[in-house]
């Protein structure tokens, strides 16, 4: 039998980014998803996105629970940290690690199945809570481990492989998670990389919940005619309302931004998220004018692009006012101060 294990040697004339690594450095295991699969185009764009970034591997963490998505992790920056969950119960893992060591940064994959039905509680409570976390929703609008199921991403009269047409409502993640008061809200398609890759940049150095869905067609059960996740409809009806780049804070590149028609938003590191806005009115700051504006779109419209950011939300640790030094770090006796102290504490509540 064949292998199909990636060859270890890398040709010498690959470009290497700041850490000295090269984009290879940041890929993981062959993919064994299906030839052509929309995820392997997210993997693609992620791979990217962490090289340009200089992110040193060992200070990711990639999380998932169940499902064609939760398998993406494997395929990306092999030398990360890494945790394949129960089915949707994803973000509960994510609270943890986060709560013990705030320094790593965490990217957790999910799918419309493992995010909006076993996991939509899971999800709504990582979205309160603020985690600064990258989430990841590789939606594709089917369940395609167990052979083509409508799942609840996917449209009213959206039909299956077998022609039956679906007649329950979808749970949109975006406009949920904009009533929900997410800080970081995007959307994209996996066959737009220019535009995926600078999502994701962004998602990755917010200060909060980032959440990116990607519209990933299935291509063995969801890519057919009368599907509203397939290749074709996507690209036809997609809408894009904002055009974003992702611009690192070096003043030279700062000063080379229009200011007519654009809109520019500071991240709490320094980093900035450059629009330029279509329409000329959108201004992804607005809670209320963005869900507006996405309530105003056709049925049967793709918005596309950042939609909404709010970079000055408290995070999870902010809210709770745990402590600076991460948990890891703390001395045994101050994680378990005794029960004299316990008991000390318990008074207080008599």
């Amino acid at each position: 039998m064949p292998s199909i294990a990636k060859p270890v040697a890398t040709h010498p004339t690959l470009q290497r980014n700041a850490l000295g690594l090269t984009i290879r450095d940041y890929e993981g295991s062959m993919s064994t998803l299906c030839a052509g699969c929309g995820h392997d185009s997210i993997t693609a764009a992620v791979i990217r996105a962490l090289w340009e970034l200089d992110t040193q591997p060992h200070m990711v963490a990639k999380l998932s629970g169940i499902g064609c998505s939760s398998k993406t992790p494997t395929y990306f920056l092999s030398g990360a940290h890494g945790f394949n969950s129960a089915h949707g119960r994803m973000p509960a893992i994510v609270t943890g690690a986060a709560a013990a060591n705030r320094d790593l940064l965490y990217i957790g994959v999910s799918g419309d199945g493992d995010s909006l039905s076993i996991g939509l509680g899971q999800m709504c409570h990582a979205i309160r809570r603020n985690i600064r976390m990258a989430y990841i929703l590789e939606n594709n609008g089917v369940y395609g481990l167990t052979k083509g199921q409508f799942s609840a991403s996917s449209d009213i009269g959206s039909k299956s492989k077998r022609g039956e047409p679906n007649r329950m409502a979808p749970i949109d993640p975006v406009k949920l998670s904009l009533s929900l008061g997410a800080t970081f809200i995007a959307r994209s398609f996996s066959g737009d990389k220019e535009q995926l890759v600078p999502i994701l940049k962004a998602a990755f150095t917010h200060r909060g919940f980032a959440l990116v869905d990607v519209v990933s067609p299935c291509v063995t059960f969801n890519d057919h005619e009368g599907s509203t996740k397939s290749y074709k409809h996507t690209r036809k009806n997609t809408l894009r309302a904002t055009q974003a780049d992702w611009v690192p804070p070096q003043s030279e590149i700062l000063a080379q931004i229009s200011k007519s028609g654009t809109t520019a938003v500071t991240m709490h590191d320094g980093s900035v998220v450059h629009f330029s806005a279509v329409p000329k009115d959108y201004d992804p700051t607005d809670r209320r004018k963005v869900a507006a504006y996405l309530d105003e779109q056709p049925a049967n419209a793709v918005v596309t692009g950042l939609l909404y950011i709010d970079p000055s939300a408290p995070d999870m640790h902010e809210l709770g006012q745990s402590s600076p030094t991460p948990l890891r770090d703390l001395a045994y006796e101050k994680l378990c101060p005794g029960s004299a102290e316990l008991e000390r504490m318990q008074e207080e509540f008599r």
